[in-house]
C-alpha cells in the first residue's frame, strides 16, 4: 500500500500526513484566510462585483420598478432594499466556486499538499475569506439605500442583525459553489452552472415585486423558494424590528446545506488534493 507521504507531487515535494488537532486546523485556516484578504488588497480588482454591483443594481431597479410596483421610489426602497441585499450578497457568493478552481488550476493547492499544514486548511481559508466580501456588499447596499432616503424603522440593531443574517446565510450557500469549484474542470464550467442554479432562485422570489403580483401557478414556487423566506426576515428585521417564522426557517436551511454540502465539498477537495 503506498502511503501518502511517499508520493511525490508535481513539484517534487513529498505532502506530509495530516496529523494536525482542530486547534491548528483552525490556525493555518485562519491563516489562509487572511492570505486571502492579502490577495484582495494586492488585486483590488476582485472587489469590482461587491462595490459596484450593489450601486448599479439598488439605482436601476429601484428607479425601473418603484413608480410601477410602489406608486413612488420612497415607497418602494422598504421592498427593494431587503431584496437587493439578498440578491447582491448571495450571488457574490459564486466567487468562491470560481477562485477556488482558479487556484487549483494553477496549482497552487499542489504548493500547499508540501507544506506541514491540515489539508483543509486552504479551503477553510478560502471560505472564510469571502465573508469580507458579503460584509463589503452588504453594507454599500445598505448605505446607498440610505443616501436614497431609506430609514427602516428596525433599528440600527436589527438591521445590523438583518446584515450578519444575510452573511451568514451566504456563507451557507457558498459551500454549494465551493462544491462546484472543485469537482468542475473550468473556472468558467463552475460560473456557468452556478448562474444556472442561483438566476432563477433570486430573480423567482419576492426579492422585487410582492408575490400577490406574480400568476397564481408561480406563487407555489416563489413562497416555497428559500430565497423568499431570507427577504422576508430581512424585511422584518430591517423594517419592523420583528424576528418571525421566515427567520428560523431561513437558518435551518442554512444549517442544511453546510451540513450536506461542507462534508461532500471537503471529501471532493481531498479526493483531488
Amino acid at each position: 500500500m503506498r502511503e501518502a507521504h511517499s508520493v511525490v507531487n508535481r513539484y517534487g515535494a513529498r505532502p506530509l500526513k495530516n496529523t494536525t488537532g482542530f486547534g491548528q486546523t483552525v490556525r493555518h485556516s485562519l491563516t489562509m484566510a487572511y492570505r486571502g484578504l492579502l490577495k484582495i488588497r494586492r488585486t483590488p480588482e476582485q472587489l469590482f462585483d461587491v462595490t459596484i454591483q450593489p450601486i448599479i443594481f439598488t439605482l436601476m431597479f429601484t428607479y425601473i420598478f418603484g413608480g410601477a410596483i410602489a406608486g413612488n421610489v420612497q415607497n418602494y426602497l422598504p421592498i427593494i432594499i431587503p431584496g437587493i441585499l439578498v440578491q447582491t450578497v448571495i450571488t457574490t457568493s459564486i466567487v468562491t466556486g470560481v477562485q477556488l478552481r482558479e487556484d487549483m488550476d494553477k496549482g497552487v493547492f499542489d504548493r500547499f499538499k508540501s507544506l506541514p499544514i491540515a489539508r483543509i486548511a486552504p479551503l477553510a481559508g478560502a471560505l472564510l475569506a469571502d465573508t469580507i466580501r458579503y460584509a463589503i456588499a452588504t453594507i454599500l447596499t445598505l448605505a446607498m439605500g440610505y443616501v436614497m432616503g431609506y430609514r427602516p424603522d428596525g433599528g440600527l440593531g436589527y438591521v445590523a442583525l438583518a446584515g450578519v443574517l444575510v452573511i451568514g446565510c451566504s456563507w451557507a450557500i457558498s459551500w454549494i459553489f465551493a462544491f462546484f469549484g472543485v469537482i468542475a474542470r473550468t473556472a468558467s464550467s463552475v460560473q456557468g452552472i452556478s448562474m444556472i442554479v442561483l438566476f432563477p432562485l433570486t430573480f423567482l422570489s419576492n426579492s422585487f415585486v410582492p408575490v400577490d403580483t406574480m400568476p397564481r401557478w408561480l406563487q407555489w414556487f416563489v413562497n416555497a423558494n428559500p430565497i423568499s423566506h431570507l427577504v422576508t426576515a430581512v424585511r422584518d428585521l430591517a423594517n419592523s424590528g420583528t424576528i418571525g417564522a421566515d427567520l428560523a426557517i431561513s437558518l435551518a436551511g442554512a444549517a442544511v446545506i453546510v451540513a450536506v454540502f461542507a462534508p461532500l465539498t471537503v471529501r471532493a477537495y481531498m479526493r483531488r488534493t
